[in-house]
């Protein structure tokens, strides 16, 4: 068998609904995207979302509705992807990274309420692989430290604390305590990436809950005219009779969803919860045969008493970790599943690994709860196009190779 690690979940349906936007004759921002904007808020449970073209474009237009600039902090987990930091720099803040907790994806919340400072605007917590993070603590400590914070803005001023920007990119149709991720954060922001559980093939969406005195759709119309160069109108407006002239009141960005892109997301987001329910059936599966045997998992669901569900996961990664074991070995257990036509892969190498992060003065030897969790790690392939026959085989194939390579 071949088995990729991530392929698309593409139907006729999507196939349709690009072809009816292409016929239309207006493929860039339009009336599918505004009508997709809608239906990511109604289902996030918030009054506005705005459709950008990417997760990263979404993060970094939360952090600039918020004011953040230079001399700000903000801290992000040390174990994630770029985009959860690189944003900060992209704004010209502090960046500051936050160890995990042991034997744990998600950050030491003892170490962020201890790097709370007088400078730190924001918090990214990050729901890896779609597992929501414990935003119940999270707000706790941010309550108990607003002594120490100092807004710089109004908008800072009515949230009256450190703001919450979730990275939410793997976390669309998750849920913490009967809300849903997109409404519980400050703002979230998430990715329609060819790899998600829902894509646009490229974009992201950016949801906030409502903030005293701000108007929604003034901060709407603030995050259009950020993502198209500060263009007062649109270009769909620009083009009806007699509507040619605009304004440009600030030289800002451009990172707008296409109509093409939403067309895709509207047909995803009719099948969406058909993919979730398979890939809880693919999780279940793989928790059945990989618990007994000592390799650890995340888990993605929990219930409180009477079946009634606590939190559960968007499924979006199935994340292992083969105990006792060194980076050679894991690379073998890889290497072993390639043989095999399966496709694995790591998430994530932390962030002061990499050369851009060293390059700032990170050093992994201060992040050792990050290394741990990365060093023996192995995602399998958790996707809608997997067969129960596939879903056999990578069970198969990975308990033989982790028994090789032990």
């Amino acid at each position: 068998m071949k088995i990729l690690f991530s392929p698309p979940d593409m139907s006729e349906a999507e196939v349709q609904a690009v072809a009816e936007v292409i016929r239309s004759g207006w493929i860039t921002t339009g009336p599918k995207t505004k009508e997709f904007e809608k239906k990511i808020a109604g289902y996030c449970h918030t009054n506005k979302a705005i459709c950008l073209n990417s997760q990263t474009a979404c993060a970094e237009m939360a952090l600039r509705l918020l004011g953040v600039r230079d001399g700000d902090e903000i801290l992000v987990p040390a174990y994630t992807y770029t985009a959860s930091a690189s944003v900060v720099c992209h704004v010209g803040a502090k960046l500051v990274l936050i160890d995990s907790q042991k034997d744990s994806i998600e950050m030491d919340y003892d170490a962020m309420a201890n790097a709370i400072n007088e400078k730190t605007k924001v918090i990214i917590p990050v729901d890896l692989g779609g597992i929501p993070c414990d935003y119940d603590r999270i707000f706790s400590i941010v309550e108990k430290k607003k002594s120490l914070f100092r807004p710089a803005n109004q908008i800072q001023e009515a949230i009256g604390r450190i703001a919450i920007c979730a990275d939410a990119a793997h976390a669309f149709g998750a849920s913490w305590h009967g809300r849903r991720i997109g409404e519980i954060a400050d703002m979230t922001s998430f990715s329609f990436h060819a790899v998600k559980n829902i894509s646009t093939a490229e974009g992201g969406a950016l949801t906030w809950k409502s903030i005293p005195g701000f108007d929604d759709e003034k901060l709407y119309q603030q995050a259009q005219l950020y993502s198209l160069h500060g263009q007062s109108k649109d270009a769909l407006l620009k083009t009806q009779p007699g509507s040619w002239e605009y304004d440009v009141v600030g030289p800002w960005y451009k990172c707008n969803m296409t109509d093409i892109m939403a067309g895709i997301g509207l047909a995803q987001l009719e099948r969406y919860e058909g993919i979730l329910a398979r890939r809880k059936e693919i999780i279940e599966r793989y928790d059945e045969a990989f618990q007994p045997l000592g390799i650890k998992s995340l888990p993605h669901y929990e219930e409180e008493g009477g079946g009634t569900v606590d939190w559960q996961s968007s499924g979006h990664l199935y994340i292992t970790r083969v105990l006792h074991t060194s980076s050679e070995q894991r690379q073998k257990i890889i290497m072993k599943m390639a043989e095999e036509g399966i496709a694995t892969n790591v998430h994530y190498k932390p962030l002061p690994m990499m050369t851009a992060y060293k390059n700032m003065g990170f050093q992994i030897k201060d992040f050792p709860n990050a290394y741990s969790q990365f060093v023996d790690e192995i995602t399998l392939p958790l996707h809608t196009k997997l067969t129960d026959n596939e879903v056999d085989y990578v069970i198969e194939k990975y308990k033989e190779a982790v028994y090789a390579c032990r």
